[in-house]
């Protein structure tokens, strides 16, 4: 079993570890008037894929080689978004370009302007960065206008959108925060890693030193219950003491320590030190995770007007998004509990290969650098 584990794990170390969460940019447009103010902000990575940006290819982006790029950054970029406002396009002239890291490296923040003829009562946006090269790619958008802010998520097969500046009711910010929640733990893959190591031995029992299938469905069916109950109720207090500014923490810290818990869940799985109160793990680790999931409606924005059915919202989609796993994981588990497949390939291998990939993202989060000085 060592020997399996060693060359396991060797394996995926091995590969390529690209430690980054799915490909995202967000934009933050202001629509209050007729000239409409817009900043976007593009990872380094992903425009250095699309247009090169490492002049001399050694793997690190300067200062001087980003700034000889700006110009073919902000035509490449604008050239991908598209604003109409009640009809009438508005065109797009760029501004401004800096540099801002986020908690997965440097991006460039493109600062634009759209000239409409009259403040828009209703915006179409199109949005098409990165769509011929990353179908995962997201656009986050932050839209405000004097009616208060409303947010979308763009993607190759959604866009096209359109917002009428219109104040969103409470039943509104509710709905579309749910599926905000649901969307995010779908793509946020550390999240899921990390509850797929702790469903894992859901279906075994710790006896006499070694894991062994649960008798019963029920037992599996509570553990769970237990530990996605413990990580629920975690979350959802540091998200929101986050999200009301009550309690900050740097992003880089969060990022990090949840990779970490990552690791540990899953390795625990083979070298297992706790075994039968691992909800007490989901509670304690779901504390950091919280911090996480207030990063991202950090970028996406909460409606003032609607705060608390819109975080409250959030929290819906986010425990909706991990019974749909829960769902689709616990009743093949438990059938293949009693199989060599399920024990060694999915248990032992799986486990060995969460630890593995997450080991990656916690040193590119802790030590790894996406811009260096010029």
């Amino acid at each position: 079993m060592k020997r399996f584990l060693f060359w396991l794990i060797a394996l995926f170390v091995a590969l390529p570890a690209h430690a980054h969460k799915p490909s995202d940019s967000y934009l933050v447009i202001d629509a209050g008037a007729a000239t409409l103010a817009g900043q976007w902000d593009i990872a380094l990575r992903d425009l250095d894929h699309a247009i090169g940006l490492d002049a001399d290819g050694n793997g690190e982006i300067t200062w001087g080689e980003l700034r000889a790029r700006h110009a073919d950054i902000a035509a490449y970029a604008l050239a991908r978004l598209a604003l109409q406002a009640d009809g009438r396009a508005c065109p797009l002239k760029a501004g401004e370009q800096l540099v801002d890291s986020h908690t997965d490296g440097a991006y460039t923040v493109l600062r634009f302007e759209a000239a409409c003829a009259a403040p828009p009562k209703q915006l179409q946006i199109e949005y098409r960065l990165f769509a011929d090269l990353d179908p995962q790619h997201r656009g986050l958008l932050n839209l405000k206008s004097a009616a208060g802010v409303r947010s979308a998520v763009f993607s190759p097969q959604a866009a096209l959108q359109t917002f009428e500046l219109a104040e969103l009711g409470g039943f509104g910010a509710f709905a579309q925060y749910v599926v905000e929640g649901v969307w995010h733990i779908w793509i946020g893959f550390d999240h899921i890693l990390f509850l797929v190591s702790l469903l894992l031995p859901a279906v075994l029992v710790w006896r006499l030193k070694a894991w062994a299938p649960v008798e019963r469905f029920a037992d599996a069916f509570f553990d769970v219950l237990k530990i996605v109950t413990s990580f629920t109720v975690a979350h959802s207090i540091t998200l929101t003491l986050a999200t009301l500014g009550l309690v900050s923490l740097p992003s880089r810290a969060v990022e990090s320590t949840i990779a970490a818990s990552v690791v540990l869940a899953a390795l625990n799985n083979v070298f297992p030190l706790v075994h039968s109160r691992r909800w007490v793990v989901a509670f304690g680790f779901g504390l950091i995770h919280g911090f996480g999931f207030a990063s991202v409606l950090a970028d996406l924005g909460l409606p003032q007007g609607a705060l608390a059915l819109s975080l409250l919202g959030f929290n819906v989609g986010v425990e909706l998004g991990q019974l749909a796993i829960v769902a689709l994981f616990l009743p093949v588990a438990y059938a293949l509990r009693r199989t060599r497949f399920y024990r060694w390939a999915v248990f032992v291998g799986g486990s060995a290969l969460i630890a593995a990939v997450s080991a990656g993202w916690f040193v590119d989060r802790a030590f790894g650098l996406a811009l260096m000085p010029f």
